[in-house]
């Protein structure tokens, strides 16, 4: 075979002067270190790209979202509870979505209860004073009328009755005439007032009611609405008195007619009735001045009028730290257990080895709850601790004696012996960094399990987290457990949590134990 049947030309040959000196040419990339290589391979799995990217919002979420929230996890306002999700930037523009309302269908009485709240005030409980119409059959074959429409669960608060001090009633009233908003109403004249035990005290009732029925001669004990000829509202208001000490120039019957009593003395200054909502926006911005402008929950409010928001944040900022924290432990306590087993292996390994079988032997059940009873009246986040630490750096321990075991006969760590290097050498300056990979993909995987069966701890009410002062996931959704069926939100956000966490974390250990494998350094797809 001659080079034309190759195709090779005398061009493509280089003639070597053998007067030169010939010299290995320098390499043209850079080396690639270990951690490097492993984040080059990670970068192309992309499914654990996008975990590690919602594991970062979620963390930052946990960091940051208490910080710059103005509640906080032992705020609570019970004329707010169950609170729906509302996104001030969804309000701005009047969609029906994310807006703190819920479509109600009502009768006739629930209807013009309603609606009473925003023709005393102005402030409507029925978005956009809109609502239809509609007649449907009940199960009775009879024609029944039914209101439908948007229910601001913001406003549904509507009027309340409230005790306030002498200076508190005065300074409300400087509040009105320096803002220009009502806050104090007339108030309600103790004799008209509603006669059911359920309604005789809730201050929505500024109207005339009574207790029997339409074309009924007796009570049912439910309050029914009185209208007049024209189908208006008949205010039972108190008549005036001197005696209230009511100067503010918020007067809804007029600037220099005084009709009605805004407060009744009592014992302890006065009875007044004041709408909620603005006297909310009173207390926050004219009194404590914490931050708080206006009543708005972006993940809606618990049963006791909490904002999920902040406590979910808060609880997921508690099950990061105690994740991390003791994984870490876990990591330092298994790894130099780990090498002592794997290195020297023996009658030490098999002591060592009997320990560890005799304390993985022992349920994590059993154990949490005996340190719940012996070490009662303890912190619960003491116990989490120690019982997390007890039995979970076994399987760190595991780990790091498999590698040890895999390394430990190495051509590098035999010559490393023999040029005398000690044992505390050769165990963590030889051996410890080529496991370390292994290490931190089973360190980054022990966190969801941790933060999970934390919140599993939490929500069977084994440990109780929910001290006024921090909270956790587990127990908004033990908390919210019985509402899912009439306020989905307050278990919908806590459980969204902590599925994407588990899910992302899962991902993202995936990705990372294939980077950190030392068969596939240096491989390329």
């Amino acid at each position: 075979m001659n080079l034309e049947d190759l195709n090779l030309t005398d061009d493509k040959f280089k003639l070597v002067d053998r007067s030169e000196t010939i010299h290995d040419m320098e390499l043209a990339t850079k080396p690639i270190g270990y951690f490097k290589d492993a984040f080059n391979r990670f970068k192309k799995n992309k499914a654990s790209l996008v975990a590690a990217v919602i594991i970062g919002i979620l963390v930052l979420y946990a960091i940051f979202a208490p910080i710059f929230s103005p509640y906080s996890v032992s705020y609570a306002d019970s004329n707010y509870s169950y609170a729906l999700p509302r996104n001030s930037l969804f309000v701005k523009f009047g969609w029906n979505f994310w807006d703190g309302c819920t479509d109600a269908k009502v009768t006739k009485e629930d209807f013009y209860y309603e609606l009473s709240k925003g023709v005393e005030t102005g402030h409507n409980s029925i978005k956009n004073n809109k609502y239809t119409i509609v007649e449907e059959l009940n199960p009775r074959k009879q024609v029944v009328t039914y209101y439908k429409y948007r229910l601001d669960t913001y406003q549904q608060v509507g009027v309340i009755f409230l005790n306030v001090s002498a200076e508190e009633y005065a300074n409300i009233q400087k509040y009105q005439d320096e803002t220009g908003i009502q806050v104090i109403y007339p108030v309600t004249d103790p004799n008209q007032r509603p006669v059911s035990v359920q309604d005789n005290s809730n201050g929505g009732y500024w109207f005339k009611t009574t207790d029997i029925p339409e074309g009924s001669t007796s009570s049912d004990g439910k309050t029914h609405i009185v209208l007049d000829e024209n189908g208006d509202f008949i205010n039972i208001y108190l008549p005036y008195s001197d005696k209230d000490n009511y100067t503010s120039k918020m007067r809804i019957e007029g600037e220099n007619e005084y009709l009605y009593s805004y407060g009744i003395p009592n014992a302890t200054g006065y009875e007044i009735r004041i709408n909620y909502y603005e006297y909310y926006v009173y207390n926050h911005t004219y009194v404590l001045k914490d931050g708080i402008k206006t009543p708005s929950y972006l993940f809606g409010a618990t049963h006791s009028g909490q904002d999920i928001w902040t406590c979910l944040a808060s609880g997921a900022r508690f099950s990061f730290i105690l994740a991390i924290l003791v994984a870490v432990v876990n990591l330092v306590v298994g790894a130099i257990y780990g090498a002592i087993e794997g290195y020297y292996g023996g009658k030490i390994d098999l002591f060592m080895e009997r320990f560890v079988d005799i304390l993985s032997a022992v349920p994590f059940m059993i154990v949490i709850t005996l340190l719940k009873y012996h070490m009662e009246g303890s912190s619960p986040v003491l116990i989490l601790f120690i019982a997390f630490f007890l039995t979970g750096w076994i399987g760190m321990a595991s780990r790091t004696r498999m590698q040890f075991y895999r390394f430990k006969n190495q051509e590098y760590v035999l010559a490393a012996r023999t040029l005398g290097a000690s044992d505390k050498r050769i165990m963590f300056k030889h051996i410890f960094p080529n496991a370390l990979g292994t290490l931190i993909t089973g360190c980054v995987l022990v966190i969801p399990s941790m933060i999970f069966s934390e919140t599993s701890l939490s929500y069977l009410g084994i440990i109780n987290l929910n001290n006024g002062r921090m909270t956790s996931v587990g127990t908004l959704l033990a908390n919210a457990q019985p509402y899912l069926a009439t306020y989905p939100h307050m278990v919908l956000f806590p459980a969204l949590f902590i599925s994407m966490l588990m899910l992302s974390f899962n991902l993202f250990g995936n990705g990372l134990r294939d980077a950190f494998n030392p068969s596939l350094r240096g491989s390329e797809d």
